[in-house]
């Protein structure tokens, strides 16, 4: 594990994401974001991104979240600067609604 951060919900009654968020570095150099004791609100058309913070202006998407209970892994692309996206993102696209957010340190 490089580091980690838990999930803060978005604090307005009915969105909600908690649990762990970890970058993992893989022996072939390949990193990843892993969620773990993970638990979010079920939404339309939510993503994981990492983002340079809660608005989601600058991220990457990481794609579909793959289920709103449980364990899950998600592959970080190839020369993303995690200095800089450091902020892993639970969010409607379709609405633009932030479900939750961990910082990663």
């Amino acid at each position: 594990m490089v580091a980690s951060g838990q999930f803060t919900g978005a604090n307005d009654g009915i969105h909600n994401a908690q649990g762990w968020a970890k970058l993992v570095k893989l022996a072939d150099g390949n990193q990843l974001l892993r969620f773990e004791d993970f638990q979010a609100t079920n939404g339309p058309d939510l993503h994981v991104y990492l983002a340079t913070d809660t608005s989601a202006k600058d991220y990457v998407d990481l794609g579909k979240l793959k289920a709103n209970i449980g364990n899950q892994n998600y592959d970080v692309p190839e020369g993303t600067d995690l200095t800089k996206y450091n902020t892993a993102l639970v969010w409607c696209k379709q609405f633009s609604v932030l479900f939750g957010s961990a910082e990663i340190k």
